[in-house]
């Protein structure tokens, strides 16, 4: 079975195609689908199986990040999304896209969805951070991240400092819904250290899942580690690998997370 993939794009997203590319490479059937066509009625949520939220700069970022795309769902889909997400299907948000899953409160959901109980903030450094970071996965309840250990990925963001009351993040501890922390390139922990956490967030959290793990949000993007040519360094790898006689890799890590969405319907 190929799962109906809907990767939602609207005004500011623009980082529709390559997750989109990201899950049709893995099997799934994939449409990107502007907000106003779920809106309007042309396109039923009901009808698929996945649901991405990229990344981007939905709306500007205008009214905060996230929050605007956030709003325009809540006023006009709400029923749908809160009946999509307590269905056995699955919802990744990707930066833009996790801080729209926290607006909406379908992360962390620890009480029930719909309630908000977190932010994406500002970075602690007050400005936009592109680089690379690495992370180490902490929760064995998350279908997208079965059998990742740690990974290497970029980030593109300027509001992406995690924070929630302390009773939520005893519950996200109780409920394994910590996914990725950042960490230092050797594995250990990032302690809030910059450019390791790179925007301060909370107990270095980077990813988070809801209490089933079927609803995923990270503030790293995978779907632009596709490749082995993405990532940084990827030419000092290659070197490597052919003087020690072994094969250059075809793939990104970032693919694995678009894979286990996939293979959990198959």
């Amino acid at each position: 079975m190929k799962p109906k993939t809907a990767i939602l794009t609207g005004y500011g997203i623009n980082c529709e195609e390559e997750t989109s590319k990201c899950f049709e490479w893995n099997g799934a059937e994939t449409e990107i689908i502007h907000v106003n066509d779920f809106i309007k009625g042309t396109k039923k949520l009901a009808d698929y199986q996945i649901l991405a939220f990229p990344g981007g700069f939905s709306y500007g970022d205008d009214t905060g990040s996230g929050n605007a795309i956030a709003n325009k769902i809540r006023n006009n889909l709400n029923e749908e999304i809160l009946k999509f997400a307590q269905e056995d299907k699955l919802i990744i948000g990707i930066c833009n896209g996790f801080q729209v899953l926290a607006n909406l409160g379908l992360l962390p959901a620890t009480k029930k969805y719909g309630e908000r109980q977190a932010a994406l903030m500002h970075n602690n450094t007050a400005i936009f951070e592109c680089r690379w970071v690495h992370l180490k996965t902490h929760s064995s309840n998350c279908i997208w991240t079965k059998g990742i250990e740690k990974i290497h990925l970029p980030i593109a963001h300027g509001e992406g400092n995690f924070y929630c009351d302390q009773n939520t993040l005893k519950k996200m501890k109780e409920n394994d819904q910590i996914v990725f922390r950042y960490t230092k390139e050797n594995g250990s922990p990032a302690d809030g250290k910059f450019p390791f956490n790179p925007n301060g967030s909370m107990e270095d959290i980077a990813g988070i899942c809801d209490p089933s793990g079927r609803i995923f949000g990270m503030m790293p993007h995978p779907e632009r580690f596709n490749s082995f040519e993405n990532e940084e360094g990827w030419e000092l790898k290659k070197e490597k690998l052919i003087r020690e006689g072994k094969p250059i890799p075809k793939k990104g890590e970032g693919l694995k997370i678009f894979e286990n969405a996939v293979k959990y319907f198959q």
